[in-house]
């Protein structure tokens, strides 16, 4: 019988009805890089099959109308971050140095709704299909995107953003479809694709945001005219997201193929799977699991923290940057990580493996964080030419860092001591990720407010202790099994 072009391990009811095999692959938020697709098993004892698969030619159509609805999530998350301290500020009548703890809470309560919602919008996935899931979360993020720019109040700002976190099954199913609709040897272009999307996702948002942000102000002879607009200063940028985002749901509606039929596995497997208490004890998942956390803390304080940094006044020992600054900024950065995931990445991997990349990604953090601060003293100082000459640079080069979100999956995927138990153990880093996301956004701006409030460290309070904090990865990261290494996947394909 022929096979059909599906990774069928995401079908697998693993651990009865504890898990949704759809997060199998998943990872959690817009700032988590793409998941390595696991792989396929197509024997009884589910042991990988490697030469069985059949050419099956990656469907490019469907692939791109899925990368399309995957920079919505992206761009909405990211499209408020140029104009969400100023609008905190003016909208919510916030005082300058409380901005920090509102704008983390806005964002941790946006986490922590994805979390409560995710395992639900997986399951209703599993049962009634992926193509509904993805057309009725994206016109939910739409719906939420526009109505959180006419915001009138902070507790307004908290609610739509946490409705927006609701509608969290866009990024669930759009793996899932990708997985679906291509093979072990098409995967890779196919979740390369997936990754420029996202990323493309996070250059695209924040140049939104501050190019449409306060349109009255800005383009007076055209928006300046109009009183909604100075009653709405933010609601220009939501409704261009939300056009984007409509435009999206319609493709999934109208254009985007169900996927769910194609992965109905064939051959069962015997193995009894492991509980969620055996698995966290196997042999080298602790330590894995325990740097893949720790790599996100640093990555989720570091993202919720540096918009508050641009947006610090330089007294403060902030950037002072305007919104179309912020905007620029993190625009580069997200162009900078998917130039470093695109084209870095894999040749790096091959020549030094997974615990390689994470070694020299250790040891960059510190000196990227660092940066920071001695950035913001330069623009104290006046010293704008060795800001401008250190800033943009620090964005370029501090950028590959990322690499370690797709080197910790891959050793997640490797430490996995079954085939029957690579889903639950995604789930379970999965359900971490989410919560942690929850609570440090809001935990690192509070430090940082905290800082800039009492000129602690001349208001570097946050940056004094980040730095301190991503140099002990570099120990934690030794914890790494050898079995996670790469060394091993390198083998099996005849690449050691």
């Amino acid at each position: 019988m022929p096979k059909t072009p599906s990774n069928q391990y995401a079908s697998e009811n693993i651990a009865g009805d504890e898990i949704t095999p759809l997060l199998a692959a998943t990872a959690s938020g817009p700032i988590a890089e793409p998941a390595v697709p696991l792989p396929r098993g197509d024997d009884v004892n589910g042991a990988l099959d490697v030469d069985s698969e059949e050419d099956v030619p990656l469907p490019r159509k469907q692939i791109f109308l899925l990368c399309y609805t995957r920079v919505v999530e992206p761009i909405a998350f990211f499209s408020i971050f140029p104009y969400i301290n100023t609008m905190i500020e003016r909208t919510g009548g916030i005082n300058k140095e409380d901005v920090g703890f509102y704008s983390g809470l806005i964002e941790s309560l946006f986490s922590l709704t994805q979390m409560c919602f995710m395992i639900f919008w997986g399951k209703i996935a599993d049962r009634f299909g992926r193509k509904p899931v993805l057309a009725f979360s994206l016109f939910g993020v739409t719906i939420a995107t526009a109505l959180f720019g006419m915001s009138k109040t902070i507790w307004q700002m908290i609610l739509f953003r946490c409705i927006a976190g609701l509608f969290g099954g866009t990024l669930l199913t759009v793996r899932a479809m990708i997985s679906e609709n291509s093979t072990k040897k098409t995967q890779a272009t196919a979740f390369s694709y997936f990754a420029f999307a996202g990323n493309i996702g996070i250059f695209v948002g924040p140049l939104l945001g501050g190019l449409f942000e306060d349109p009255a102000t800005k383009f007076k002879s055209t928006f300046g005219r109009v009183q909604f607009f100075h009653e709405y200063p933010y609601a220009l940028p939501g409704f261009v997201t939300a056009a984007i985002g409509l435009s999206a749901a319609l493709v999934a509606t109208f254009f985007i193929e169900e996927t769910l039929h194609l992965h109905e596995s064939k051959n069962k497997s015997i193995e009894t799977p492991l509980s969620t208490m055996e698995l966290l004890r196997s042999p080298g998942v602790p330590q894995v699991v325990l740097i893949y956390i720790y790599t996100l803390l640093l990555a989720f304080g570091y993202t919720a923290v540096n918009t508050v940094f641009y947006y610090t006044p330089v007294q403060l020992g902030g950037l002072g940057f305007p919104p179309e600054l912020i905007a620029a900024a993190i625009g580069l950065s997200g162009a900078s990580q998917a130039l470093w995931l695109l084209l870095v990445f894999p040749s790096m991997h091959r020549l030094i493996g997974t615990g390689g990349i994470l070694r020299a990604c250790a040891v960059a953090w510190p000196a990227f964080f660092l940066a920071h601060p001695i950035c913001a003293v330069f623009l104290r100082l006046g010293l704008k030419v060795p800001f401008w000459i250190a800033g943009p640079t620090t964005l370029i080069f501090g950028s590959g860092v990322a690499m370690a979100f797709t080197a910790i999956q891959l050793a997640v995927n490797d430490i996995a001591p079954s085939h029957n138990s690579l889903g639950t153990l995604n789930a379970i880093v999965l359900a971490l990720a989410s919560g942690l996301r929850a609570v440090i956004p809001a935990l690192s701006t509070s430090v940082y407010a905290t800082g800039v409030k009492y000129h602690i460290f001349g208001g570097q309070l946050f940056w004094v202790v980040a730095v301190v904090a991503a140099g002990a990865l570099s120990a934690i990261v030794r914890l790494l099994p050898a079995k996670a290494g790469g060394k091993a996947h390198k083998q099996r394909d005849g690449q050691a």
